[in-house]
């Protein structure tokens, strides 16, 4: 069966991916002789940066999410379609798809990235990973159902309750650990005075030998002390082994008991069935060239988190971020044109424009080249730059109103366990499905 997508007298580009790199690519092609169709299997943009925010009661899903058919209101050359990829044929130039095939002159995969437990599959059945939406929502039901069942709960079952483990001591690890020990001392007291919050414990597990290893030495240490002023037990050098969702196994031979593990250790492109595997490199990511293209075609694209190009700067490829993947938008925009054009491709050169984390009120930590930032200032530089990627001038306003709301009143509003988190002999269950209000 084939999609119903009208015929066009244009090239047309084919999408794969609603991320920063996929819709960043489709803008930049707004006014060129293209037909321009978008996949992907939700209709809406993630800003995945602020997910652990949603997940921690912070925000709710609809201010950071934004709808992707509004996005591209009056951009007449371009299609979307919410579908699940299933499979890329390049030989013959089409995709399969769960609403049929299409075909295409160009392909585009920006699928970005999932989380990696790295073949660990009992931390796969019982951690909560982070990465999308629904994700997040299950882990904030997750966090408040416990402390309502600590209420009726024993000694022992309630320190299992009250016990955190976040493993990843990256920009989500370190921004997790510090969201959930701001709740400890300022909010969940209030919701729950009957309990003992001394008794709550937040563990940052990082298997490395310093936490934000991606950032300045400066910066990790800095992170440490400010989190453990918070409270959080940071600890460094230690490998999570195994969790059976009671017990977590460490490294060095000791472990935490614990009902919430919250997976932030690492991620590995999201390619899509139907490359050769001498295309797939590390981490899953898609081997391209200097112009994004994949190896071994000469009509196929992969961009964002899941392209790996290699260089001289950038050994081991590009950062997973979502500056590299709207460069890396943009720069394929302007080779299609070229390509089309038969004028020379231009190769993408990656622009740094520095690293952040946030760990709680007035705490983040800034570098940009030789600069290091802490403190204040860099928290509201991580604001800042946070606001001005968001998309949609009502996303940017109800962010920034809760976050200057949380700020005078130590609260964060958006406690809801809207949909109950049950986990099953099997794993974990998504009860009822989710939906999205969007302006």
């Amino acid at each position: 069966m084939k999609a119903a997508i009208p015929a066009s007298a244009h090239p047309r580009v084919l999408i794969i991916g609603g991320g920063y790199g996929g819709i960043t690519l489709a803008q930049g092609l707004r006014k060129a002789p293209f037909q321009v169709v978008l996949l992907d299997k939700h209709n809406y943009h993630t800003f995945q940066p602020l997910l652990y925010q949603v997940a921690t009661g912070g925000l709710e899903p609809d201010s950071i999410a934004f709808p992707l058919r509004k996005m591209f209101t009056g951009q007449s050359n371009l299609l979307f379609r919410m579908a699940q990829v299933n499979q890329v044929d390049p030989a013959r130039k089409v995709v399969h798809t769960n609403i049929g095939e299409i075909d295409y002159d160009y392909l585009v995969m920006a699928t970005g990235s999932v989380t990696n437990f790295f073949g660990n599959e009992s931390l796969a059945q019982f951690a909560h990973g982070m990465k999308s939406i629904p994700e997040s929502l299950d882990l904030r039901s997750v966090i408040l159902q416990h402390f309502e069942a600590a209420l009726e709960a024993g000694p022992e079952e309630r320190e299992a309750l009250m016990t955190f483990v976040v493993v990843g001591g990256g920009p989500t690890g370190v921004e997790t650990a510090g969201a959930l020990a701001e709740l400890q001392r300022h909010v969940l007291p209030h919701d729950y005075p009957e309990l003992d919050f001394q008794q709550m414990k937040v563990y940052l597990m990082e298997a490395g030998p310093r936490i934000l290893a991606a950032m300045s030495e400066k910066s990790g240490a800095d992170a440490q002390e400010a989190l453990e002023l918070l409270g959080v037990k940071v600890m460094v050098g230690t490998l999570v082994k195994d969790y059976d969702g009671v017990i977590v196994s460490l490294s060095n031979g000791t472990t935490i008991t614990t009902n919430t593990v919250i997976w932030a250790a690492g991620v590995q492109g999201n390619p899509v069935e139907g490359l050769p595997g001498e295309a797939i490199g590390r981490g899953k990511r898609v081997i391209v060239d200097d112009f994004s293209r994949v190896l071994g075609y000469e009509h196929v694209f992969a961009i964002g988190d899941l392209a790996f190009m290699q260089t001289k700067d950038f050994p081991n490829g590009h950062p997973q971020v979502a500056p590299a993947a709207i460069q890396q938008g943009e720069t394929l925009a302007e080779n299609l044109i070229r390509l089309e054009q038969g004028a020379p491709l231009r190769p993408f050169h990656y622009f740094d424009k520095g690293s952040m984390a946030t760990i709680g009120r007035n705490k983040a930590v800034v570098d940009f080249k030789s600069l290091h930032l802490k403190g204040w200032i860099a928290w509201l530089g991580w604001m800042f730059i946070h606001l001005l990627y968001l998309i949609g001038f009502r996303n940017k306003l109800v962010v920034f109103v809760n976050w200057v709301w949380s700020y005078i009143t130590y609260d964060k509003g958006n406690r809801l366990i809207i949909r109950p988190f049950k986990r099953t002999s099997g794993g974990k269950k998504q009860e009822e499905p989710i939906e999205l209000v969007n302006a």
